[in-house]
């Protein structure tokens, strides 16, 4: 029998990362989005290329695949998760609460099946699994919430593949780097974990969320709003810029100190993860532009993402205010890209209420503190 699994999103995250490594277990892949022109070219071509972003372009091609639209088709859906042996997910944190209704609908129609499931969200951010599941279960009858207690996981997971801006010619070709990682929280009954190359378990996975979180995407963000500042398109060339790469080896030294000493990483390893994570920004076939990735700056300053999160730990661990990450958090406040929405409501916000109060607001840090004082302080010197 063949083994199901629904994944939401079919962007290039989906078909080029979990997607892909789902069909090269050797799962039949339902793709569940939205976007009808892609739903509908997937079901016209079952297949499409994913090219590998180094020197040697290596490409190979995905075949066998079909989708569905998850707003029209909510009766297929239902059928499908149904079906599936495990649901995964990438649409993006502000979306994640959205599918619940039709995952609660799923396992309302597998009540009497007994059959295991594992549902996976593969987001950027931090319990993503468990706070799709805090959506689902709301939604659920009484029996199937004994179902889902008994058969199903909500697993939390880490991800990291940087899918660069691009255009092909067919629509359904994406391009990833070679480097990706794929850490989900090790369930406690050994029934549940699933044989799929490329995917980890862990026991804590912890240490790697943030790992990831705290360099990954501090550092890419860090990298593309001081590239903003120096009027420097990509992050290839922002990072390649002396006092750029500077300003973000000194973040991600602040917040490697935070990760050695709550996880016992050890020195000298984490630095080689640092510059691996920075060969990664140098590489120029997954360059982005700077106003891509730093695009939605109200949520990349928010008190639970990237840049506040790491900071006010590492205040607290080791009673010291981050100097580079400071600084970091005054150049996200500093973005101005009239093509975002979240970038021209921050400018307002500053324009019209002053930098204060935006900075309380959006950070959701409190005026007066050494913190704050130094976002603050570190805006107005910024150029």
């Amino acid at each position: 029998m063949k083994k199901v699994a629904v994944h939401f999103g079919a962007g290039n995250i989906g078909r080029g990362f979990i997607g892909l490594l789902l069909i090269q277990a050797g799962y039949d892949v339902i793709f569940a989005d939205v976007n009808e022109t892609i739903v509908d070219q997937i079901n016209r071509e079952k297949q499409y290329d994913v090219i590998l972003a180094n020197a040697e372009q290596e490409k190979f091609t995905v075949k066998g695949i079909k989708a569905i639209n998850s707003k029209t088709e909510t009766d297929k859906l239902v059928k499908y998760i149904s079906e599936a042996e495990i649901i995964t997910t990438a649409v993006g944190p502000t979306i994640l609460p959205r599918l619940a209704e039709s995952i609660a609908e799923g396992i309302e129609s597998r009540v009497s099946s007994q059959r295991y499931l594992t549902v996976i969200a593969c987001e950027n951010m931090i319990g993503g699994s468990e706070i799709l599941r805090s959506t689902v279960f709301p939604l659920l009858s009484d029996k199937a919430k004994e179902y889902a207690e008994e058969f199903i996981v909500f697993p939390n997971s880490a991800v990291d593949r940087i899918v660069p801006n691009q255009k092909h010619e067919n629509p359904l070709t994406v391009t990833v780097e070679p480097f990706y990682e794929w850490v989900v929280e090790e369930p406690e009954d050994a029934k549940f974990m699933l044989e799929i190359a490329g995917l980890t378990y862990v026991p804590d996975l912890t240490p790697y969320i943030e790992r990831k979180l705290f360099t990954v995407n501090t550092g890419h963000a860090v990298t593309a709003y001081f590239g903003h500042i120096r009027n420097i398109e990509s992050i290839e060339d922002a990072i390649h810029n002396e006092k750029v790469l500077f300003i973000v080896r000194s973040a991600l030294e602040e917040t490697g100190a935070l990760l050695e000493k709550k996880f016992q990483f050890s020195h000298q390893e984490h630095q080689a993860y640092i510059d691996k994570i920075i060969e990664r920004f140098k590489n120029p076939y997954v360059s982005d532009f700077v106003t891509r990735v730093g695009r939605s700056p109200i949520r990349k300053i928010g008190e639970n993402d990237r840049f506040i999160q790491p900071a006010r730990q590492f205040v607290e661990a080791f009673n010291e205010t981050p100097k580079a990450l400071s600084i970091a958090i005054a150049a996200a406040m500093k973005f101005k890209e009239p093509t975002d929405e979240e970038a021209c409501a921050l400018q307002e916000a500053i324009k019209e209420q002053g930098i204060d109060q935006t900075i309380e607001q959006y950070t959701g840090l409190k005026p007066y503190t050494k913190l704050f004082e130094k976002i603050r302080t570190s805006y107005h010197e910024l150029v």
